[in-house]
């Protein structure tokens, strides 16, 4: 397991937050040698330790663990319910203040080509791909990202007769961001390469809520 991307994000949240390791380890209460070690690739983090470094960096657990180079879902299943859908805002500074990518990246970008995927969605053509490429896609990820979960329940509601067009457009169009690799960050930028398509999941989820709320 590569510990060294999770030393390099660990290091950018401490100085982001003018932090040192001595007072990460009072307010975590994990001895500062052992986050010492850590942050300097000498030693595994543990899951339990993930969790506390998230609640005082104020990161996603999610994050931290992918870039320690946990199997996200096996450890959520095992141990605890994913945060990667908390808040987008929260995300977005995490890719921004680690200096992962600078601060080319906008939630906006998200928006803008799941906007151009909703009426694709529904024609003939966009309907038959992520018939036909959805679960080809899901193996070549391998399940990596909290979100797959929330992704194969709108491929269902997407393909279910019953569903109404306006929905279908707004999941086709996460579905179809996922499917045909229109990433905004490239899924090589480990640790964060399939955040915004977890941000993309995480906006449409939201906007089905706000339908399904207007139609009650």
């Amino acid at each position: 397991m590569n510990n060294e991307n999770l030393g390099s994000l660990i290091k950018s949240l401490l100085k982001e937050r003018s932090l040192s390791m001595r007072k990460l380890s009072m307010l975590t209460g994990i001895d500062t040698a052992t986050i010492s070690r850590i942050v300097n690739n000498k030693q595994m983090a543990k899951p339990s330790h993930l969790q506390q470094f998230a609640n005082h960096l104020g990161v996603p657990m999610a994050v931290l663990l992918q870039a320690a180079g946990y199997d996200i879902e096996k450890v959520e299943n095992n141990t605890m319910e994913s945060d990667m859908y908390e808040s987008i805002d929260t995300i977005h500074q995490v890719l921004v203040t680690s200096n992962f990518l600078g601060d080319t990246f906008k939630i906006e970008q998200v928006h803008q080509e799941l906007v151009k995927y909703e009426q694709y969605a529904l024609t003939e053509e966009g309907e038959k791909r992520i018939r036909e490429e959805f679960e080809a896609k899901m193996e070549q990820v391998r399940g990596a990202g909290p979100f797959m979960n929330e992704l194969k329940k709108m491929h269902q509601i997407y393909l279910d007769e019953h569903t109404s067009e306006e929905k279908r457009s707004i999941l086709g169009s996460a579905l179809l961001y996922f499917i045909l690799s229109t990433d905004i960050i490239p899924d090589y930028v480990f640790p964060f390469g399939y955040l915004d398509d977890a941000i993309a999941v995480q906006i449409v989820a939201d906007r089905v809520s706000k339908l399904e709320n207007s139609s009650e």
